[in-house]
């Protein structure tokens, strides 16, 4: 019988899943789009942006923060995911430090009124671990559980790649996704290698389009420098994974952070360029050719990484409401 780990501080579940796994949706009156992300360095913690088309973002209570964090060494929310479970909350799990080996938790009726934040001790069970990056979480529909994503470096675990990471004081980062699942947010299975392409990996995420899942994922080798996205076809949430595609961010711009929207028959894949100091985005109508839409978007000034999702116009109307 596979040992199940009790973490009282880890809950978190999405109806779906976080940035991926998306079921199809069409621009109507009743809906409209969310966008959850960090300002800076993360400290002031969640913010909004909404928009009803997916190309013109508005940053929501005049682009003031929506919830700010109380928990991690460090008291950071980068990295903010959200999505609704089936208990109707919305879940929200976030990266709570650079050098944090938990991750943030806090779920919320109505994305204004917030939980108690928890630190979730994902990799407690690992002395050397350096951190716990960027979470995701995905109800998977064929198991009946939630699955939670993050990537971690533990110093000497895959030797053969650690020599092209970036720095992280005297050890090289040298990323890994690894993952936990759960069916009632009160007992967990052992957090586990998830993913292992066979270089440094962060910020996977899985999108939902032509009848089956999709696997994206950031290549986070330094030396040399990669820092783009790939797709990978997904048997199910659980892989097997497919091949790796070839880079589909622009030649030469460091790319991170994934998220999808399905808007009608177009898959919209935004992303993070972070070295250059702007978000962008990627358009698709089969997950294999892409088309660089940057031009075409609207971003509030310097978001950061995190979540577009779907949600009611009238939360949207009542979120757009509320005074900065």
């Amino acid at each position: 019988m596979k040992r199940r780990t009790t973490l009282a501080l880890l809950a978190s579940g999405l109806l779906g899943g976080c940035a991926g796994a998306l079921p199809a949706s069409r621009s109507t009156e009743d809906q409209a789009y969310l966008f959850s992300y960090f300002l800076g360095n993360g400290a002031d913690g969640l913010h909004f942006a909404a928009s009803r088309d997916g190309y013109h973002w508005e940053a929501l209570r005049g682009g003031a923060s929506f919830l700010a964090p109380t928990v991690g060494p460090t008291k950071l929310m980068r990295d903010p995911c959200i999505a609704r479970g089936p208990d109707g909350l919305f879940h929200m799990v976030w990266t709570s430090g650079w050098n944090d080996t938990g991750i943030g938790y806090a779920s919320s009726p109505d994305l204004v009124q917030w939980s108690n934040q928890r630190s979730l001790p994902v990799m407690a069970h690992e002395p050397t671990a350096l951190n716990a990056w960027a979470p995701e979480v995905f109800y998977d529909t064929a198991r009946s559980h939630f699955l939670i994503l993050w990537s971690s470096t533990i110093p000497g675990r895959f030797p053969r790649t650690e020599a092209g990471g970036d720095a992280a004081g005297d050890k090289k980062y040298d990323h890994r996704i690894y993952a936990t699942t759960t069916k009632d947010f009160a007992s967990f299975t052992p957090t586990r290698l998830f993913y292992d392409p066979g270089f440094s990996v962060i910020d996977a995420t899985f999108v939902r389009a032509l009848g089956r899942d999709w696997l994206v994922v950031k290549d986070e080798t330094r030396h040399p420098p990669r820092k783009y996205l790939q797709v990978a076809q997904a048997a199910s949430l659980e892989g097997p994974f497919g091949t790796l595609s070839t880079p589909i961010t622009p030649a030469g711009l460091w790319a991170e952070g994934p998220s999808a929207l399905q808007v009608g028959d177009e898959v919209l894949l935004y992303f993070d360029a972070y070295t250059a100091g702007h978000y962008g985005a990627l358009r698709s109508r089969d997950m294999l050719h892409w088309e660089d839409v940057s031009t075409r978007m609207r971003f509030p000034h310097k978001m950061r990484h995190g979540t577009a999702f779907a949600a009611p116009a009238s939360l949207v109307e009542r979120l757009r409401a509320l005074a900065p």
